[in-house]
């Protein structure tokens, strides 16, 4: 038994993060504090001053655990990482996961390379980004390729030179100068690498400035045909231009500008990625779990929480206002980027004015975020209300569990089960079973084999649709019977058109009003199971179609059976080799070869 007023005593005077458990063992909360003592203690003592939000999450604390750090800094580390693989019940989260597109310039090979990735790496190449537009990224590296023949290959350059290998068809359709045939030098390849930096680096018009020079000479020099050339690279790199970015400062300065909107449910935070004194890119990010949180502990969380997972962290963070631990955030983030980062809270002139930009941009991305879930919300949540006054249940039913067979022709028989929580998708929670005591096309017993299954692993739903008619439904009571189990069990059954009509139980057929929220989400739930069935099948018989008679021949494993294939075209001009034929093929020694001959002459 944990006796928290005991533990409590018990408490370092030191640095640390602590771990807020409820009666199930789950953390619920993760925080960190300079005095373990003095910050944990707070929690359970006089609630007056305790926002709604503590006084519920204190009520839930069964027991509590600590770790001890040597400085405020580390745990701060240590809460970041702690958030993101627990993500507490009662920590404000950031539900973004994404990840952005950077260009890659690899300047650490000969013959350097632009690409797109989406991590950076300490290989000593060149990063640019990140862009949250994508489509702009593959824009970026269009124009690029388009007047700078460099390679987009991944070839080994001095073995392709060795080996006079063939050039691809990029060198000759001029897409491509070909360092591989060995007729370009590095001095005279980098020359286009190093306009290409000067590009993203966000310095375009000293680049123009120089094509221009370089155009200029040809046509003095009467070479017409390669001024044309740098006239339409110019023109290619001005059209760009104009279309991508937005200027915002004369400074080349890296800085994320940070603002954001909140209500009583959610918070949103805008961010504008500005780099070299150019906006490239701005997105939004909802966070969750804010309600009764200050302003600054949102912020404080959102910049923990972004900039441990990003792959890029510029020297200026602009930011609306002052955030929780700013000092020692500044000094993490300085540690990660190898020099110093600033956050800086703008009162007058530029910045502010980009921070309002910013924040009107959080304010209507808001709004817009919270009325679509307000309808979401109204449609789910009101579909599960009808739905247990329709069905005599006494509360709405907060975990839906659906199951489907599928088969064809009573071959490979599979079941699935999809959830819905709380009215929506619950994807991973969704399962797969193979059938394994039916034999033939027999949906009932399959039915009624997956609900066994399911049912032996506890948890129960509150309420589970069939898809299919009584004959499921009275297939499956049998099995809660069988364990004295009474979950709320319907099918879902189809009209002749095979669209949703109703719901059935062993006693009652309830057919379903077609203009209603209620019959929308149940025939959602109805096509959701079925589709995850037959995706589900259909990848089953492609893997079965895929297997070849090869797989059952000792000692061909899969670099074999390609090399054969590869040799041979097809399994019959296998089957009518030799065996000093198939001795020839590279990865074969004669007792597999052998092994080979034998296995197609069984039986003969």
């Amino acid at each position: 038994m944990f006796d928290i007023q005991e533990q409590l005593k018990k408490l370092p005077a030191e640095p640390g993060v602590y771990l807020m458990k409820d009666e199930d063992d789950k953390i619920i909360y993760v925080g960190k504090a300079i005095s373990l003592k003095n910050r944990v203690r707070q929690y359970f003592q006089s609630s007056k001053n305790h926002s709604s939000k503590v006084k519920s999450m204190v009520k839930n604390i069964n027991s509590f655990e600590y770790i001890i750090t040597d400085s405020e800094l580390e745990a701060l580390i240590l809460e970041c990482n702690l958030i993101k693989k627990y993500r507490p019940k009662y920590n404000v989260l950031l539900r973004d996961d994404k990840t952005y597109p950077y260009i890659k310039v690899t300047v650490n090979e000969d013959f350097p390379r632009v690409l797109k990735v989406r991590r950076v790496l300490k290989d000593k190449a060149k990063y640019f980004g990140p862009y949250t537009n994508v489509e702009a990224v593959n824009d970026t590296l269009d124009v690029i390729r388009n007047i700078y023949p460099i390679r987009t290959c991944n070839v080994d350059i001095e073995r392709a030179i060795k080996n006079n290998m063939r050039p691809c068809l990029n060198l000759h359709i001029k897409r491509c100068v070909g360092p591989c045939t060995g007729n370009v030098s590095k001095e005279e390849y980098n020359k286009m690498i190093e306009e290409i930096l000067l590009f993203l680096s966000g310095k375009e018009e000293t680049l123009i400035e120089i094509l221009k020079e370089k155009m200029n000479k040809c046509s003095m020099e009467f070479n017409f045909e390669e001024a044309a050339i740098y006239r339409d690279k110019i023109m290619n790199l001005q059209e760009m231009m104009q279309k991508q970015k937005i200027d915002v400062s004369t400074d080349d300065i890296n800085q994320d500008i940070i603002a954001m909107a909140y209500n009583d449910e959610e918070a949103c935070v805008q961010s504008f990625f500005i780099r070299h004194g150019k906006i490239v890119g701005r997105e939004h990010f909802i966070l969750e779990g804010t309600k009764d949180s200050s302003k600054e502990a949102i912020l404080g969380s959102f910049v923990k929480q972004f900039y441990m997972k990003a792959e890029y962290i510029p020297k200026e963070i602009i930011i609306e206002s002052e955030i929780e631990d700013q000092v020692v955030l500044e000094e993490w983030l300085s540690n990660i980027k190898g020099q110093k980062v600033s956050i800086r809270v703008p009162q007058k002139g530029d910045k502010k004015s980009l921070i309002s930009m910013v924040k009107k941009n959080a304010m209507e991305y808001l709004e817009k975020f919270s009325n679509l879930n307000k309808r979401k919300y109204e449609r789910s949540e009101g579909a599960l209300i009808e739905l247990a006054e329709v069905l005599g249940l006494q509360e709405p039913p907060r975990r839906i569990e659906s199951y489907d067979i599928s088969n064809i022709q009573g071959v490979d028989s599979i079941g699935v089960m999809v959830v819905f929580t709380n009215g929506l998708k619950d994807k991973k929670e969704y399962r797969r079973y193979k059938i394994k005591t039916v034999e033939g096309p027999n949906d009932y017993d399959s039915m009624a084999e997956i609900l066994d299954r399911r049912l032996q692993k506890g948890d129960f739903a509150d309420l589970i649709l069939l898809d299919g008619g009584k004959g499921q439904v009275s297939a499956v009571q049998k099995v809660f019977d069988k364990y004295g189990i009474d979950i709320p069990l319907w099918g879902m059954y189809k009209d002749d058109k095979h669209r949703t009509k109703g719901l059935i139980c062993a006693s009652n057929d309830i057919e379903l009003d077609k203009t209603s929220n209620l019959y929308r989400f149940v025939a959602s739930i109805q096509e959701e199971v079925h589709n995850y069935a037959i995706s589900y099948h259909r990848s089953l018989r492609n893997k079965s179609l895929t297997k070849s008679s090869l797989d059952d021949i000792p000692g061909v494993g899969e670099k074999r059976k390609k090399a054969l294939l590869s040799n041979f075209k097809s399994i019959e001009d296998i089957k009518n080799a030799s065996v000093e034929e198939l001795s020839k093929v590279e990865g074969l020694n004669k007792s597999v070869a052998e092994n080979i001959y034998e296995y197609f002459r069984k039986g003969e």
